[in-house]
């Protein structure tokens, strides 16, 4: 057989270069991939990790099974600082995420860590917010309300379930703020353990107003004990909350979603980062995503890849300067 001149072999030896990067740009497969869920199992970064895991194999995005791994600390804070310390450059890991991970990471409770000490993901499904108030509150919409809080801003009790300066909390400061009050840290807000028990203390006399989500809220609204003034999303919601107005449509320009998602360490590779935003948008987009998102009370919400990030930045900043204005920043 003739032997190749230097010229042939040059030319196989670039074609081989060529088709071998190829292969790296577009054949990343996930080995032994880990989800870790920065809650004890139960939780709702559990039932994410745990949920997700099973779609993504199932629909055929990711080949075998996503193990779990539960890392409970400090809101999320062990785990993000396991995954900035000890995960850098791990193309098989995600994290399970949340608007609570951006509001403590807004809120320097993360042991200085920020947002641009990893990479975000994704976003799929989110729990909107919703202000309401008793069924025979003299208020019937956000304007009164605000309008109330701006002549006193004491003089309202507000309850949800999130702690002060968490997501509850935040949600009605940022439709006050884009009514333009002043005196932020004068609202009372008012924590419980659960939505269900704020409700409770709203329809037994004790407080005025109501900040949570819709997911808790639905079976009181149902049940008639609430009037929702408003909720905070990006258009409104079908069923039970077809007739109430988004705040947008009321003059505040404010969305309030408690997003589900996932981010990876800092130092991975792009290719591993594209599989994995790619991997979630065909999720997302499934039919089986949907009926367990619908189960879930989530609404369909999607941030991916450069779009997850810019969104990310975007609300860390709004929470914070929101959060300084009442001093709850570290």
């Amino acid at each position: 057989m003739r032997a190749l001149g230097p010229f042939a072999r040059f030319q196989i030896f670039v074609f081989t270069l060529a088709v071998f990067g190829l292969g790296l740009a577009q054949g990343f497969t996930p080995r032994n991939p880990t989800c870790i869920a920065p809650a004890d199992p139960g939780g709702g970064w559990d039932f994410t990790c745990r949920n997700i895991a099973t779609l993504l194999s199932d629909i055929g995005a990711v080949r075998g099974r996503l193990r779990t791994q539960n890392m409970p600390g400090a809101g999320g804070g062990v785990a993000y600082a396991h995954v900035v310390g000890q995960q850098s450059g791990n193309d098989n890991l995600i994290v399970a995420a949340s608007t609570a991970t951006t509001t403590r990471i807004a809120q320097g409770q993360f042991s200085g860590f920020d947002e641009d000490d990893v990479r975000w993901v994704a976003a799929l499904g989110a729990d909107y917010g919703v202000i309401a108030v008793s069924p025979d509150s003299p208020y019937d919409d956000l304007t009164e309300l605000m309008e109330a809080l701006r002549a006193e801003p004491a003089s309202l009790s507000i309850v949800g379930a999130s702690a002060v300066g968490g997501w509850d909390h935040l949600k009605v400061l940022l439709v006050a703020q884009a009514a333009g009050l002043e005196n932020l840290s004068a609202l009372r807000y008012v924590s419980f353990s659960s939505g269900g028990q704020a409700i409770v203390e709203l329809l037994g006399g004790r407080a005025e107003v109501f900040s949570g989500d819709v997911s808790e809220a639905l079976p009181q609204i149902e049940a008639g004990n609430l009037k929702v003034l408003g909720i905070l999303a990006e258009e409104r919601a079908d069923g039970l909350l077809a007739e109430v107005p988004t705040a947008a449509e009321q003059g505040y320009d404010v969305v309030g979603a408690n997003w589900r998602g996932f981010y990876m360490p800092a130092g991975t590779s792009d290719e591993a980062y594209t599989f994995w935003v790619e991997a979630f948008r065909e999720l997302e987009a499934s039919e089986a995503y949907a009926t367990v998102r619908q189960q879930s009370g989530l609404s369909p919400f999607w941030r991916g890849g450069e779009e997850m990030t810019a969104f990310v930045y975007d609300e860390v900043e709004t929470i914070r300067e929101l959060s300084e204005q009442i001093n709850l920043t570290e």
